[in-house]
């Protein structure tokens, strides 16, 4: 796969008219040709306006937009979002509801010739898998049938950037994980870059390549998948990406000494600090002892799993994860073992984060 940025952000900054404080501050990342990124984050980080500075929907106060190696966003520079060639999916998908399916794709073919816009949307239809829905309105089609329009209007003119706001916000949760295995299989055969938005981490790290976690309107950390969720790089996105807890304990003789166990002191902090290590569910190992001081409070049932939520002695709460077949009752005493792959430790005071 090729390493070639497709699109950069370098230090953008936006603030809305009438807002005293900024919207986004300070982003900057790459998105590499092929890749899909995904801008991950809570309500009201600036997600969908990192998403409108790229494409041409609102302009930067501060900062530089580069796409295809033309920049189209500086202090001197400023190109429409329909000379961009950047394509979006929005979160309601904004069909026209007076026009139908054709009509709707061949909406963002405007300006070209009727025998390109045929080729084109023949094209979409058959990749998108639209044949036989051709005269259908909008409003006689499913959820998963109005996504595939919109994803067909913005990939019709073949840009050079998909950009998708939230696309499965609308779905059930069986109909979206079935799009989300259509919308990647759909992004490799066009090998589309494309940057997705979205607020759920189970879905940016099943489907980036890359993650953006934004928070108030800042760049918390960019990194793989696998990065994002095993060593974050601060205490908001070991939190945001799944659930973790975060354990007291205190440097002594060049460890990190908790109730749980002694982990690696990989900040080289201090003795005598005092820091949070972060465990996650699937790093926490119970098994039922009598004479244990830990005790299981409660069994939440996840299908696939079971979730216990367990009270140490200092009444700090731990989750642990085991298989749905392993079923240990409330109040059974347990001893508790934490494997980590990766010891996580912020300190208490700042919540700064150290990882190894």
């Amino acid at each position: 796969m090729t390493t070639k940025p497709l699109i950069t952000l370098e230090h953008v900054s936006l603030t809305y008219p009438g807002s005293t404080s900024p919207a986004i501050t300070d982003i900057s990342f790459s998105v590499c040709e092929g890749d899909l990124t995904a801008i991950l984050g809570p309500s009201g980080c600036g997600k969908t306006t990192v998403l409108r500075v790229i494409a041409g929907f609102e302009r930067p106060a501060h900062g530089h937009v580069v796409i295809s190696g033309k920049s189209v966003a500086s202090a001197n520079t400023w190109v429409e979002a329909e000379h961009r060639g950047v394509g979006m999916v929005f979160q309601d998908y904004a069909l026209f509801p007076h026009l139908t399916v054709l009509q709707n794709v061949a909406f963002g073919l405007r300006g070209v010739t009727p025998n390109s816009q045929r080729e084109k949307i023949r094209e979409v239809f058959a990749l998108i898998g639209l044949e036989g829905f051709e005269s259908h309105y909008p409003s006689a089609l499913s959820g998963g049938q109005q996504q595939r329009v919109a994803l067909a209007r913005a990939l019709a003119p073949r840009p050079a950037v998909l950009l998708l706001d939230e696309p499965f916000s609308s779905l059930d949760p069986d109909m979206t994980e079935r799009m989300r295995e259509e919308l990647l299989e759909i992004l490799e055969r066009t090998g589309s870059t494309s940057i997705l938005v979205t607020h759920d981490h189970e879905e940016a790290l099943d489907m980036a390549d890359n993650v953006a976690v934004l928070n108030t309107g800042r760049l918390e950390q960019l990194g793989t998948p696998d990065e994002i969720y095993h060593t974050p790089t601060t205490a908001f996105v070991a939190d945001f990406v799944g659930q973790a807890d975060f354990v007291p304990g205190q440097v002594t003789e060049g460890k990190v000494v908790t109730e749980v166990g002694i982990f690696e002191n990989v900040g080289r902090l201090k003795d005598s600090t005092q820091v949070l290590v972060m465990i996650r569910p699937d790093d926490v190992r119970i098994q039922p002892c009598e004479t244990a001081s830990a005790r299981i409070l409660r069994r939440h049932f996840r299908g696939s799993e079971n979730l216990y939520r367990i009270l140490l002695p200092s009444g700090q709460l731990l989750y642990s994860s085991d298989s749905s077949t392993v079923i240990y009752p409330v109040g059974t005493n347990v001893d508790i073992h934490v494997e980590t792959l990766h010891t996580i430790v912020f300190l208490r005071d700042t919540q700064g984060g150290h990882c190894l």
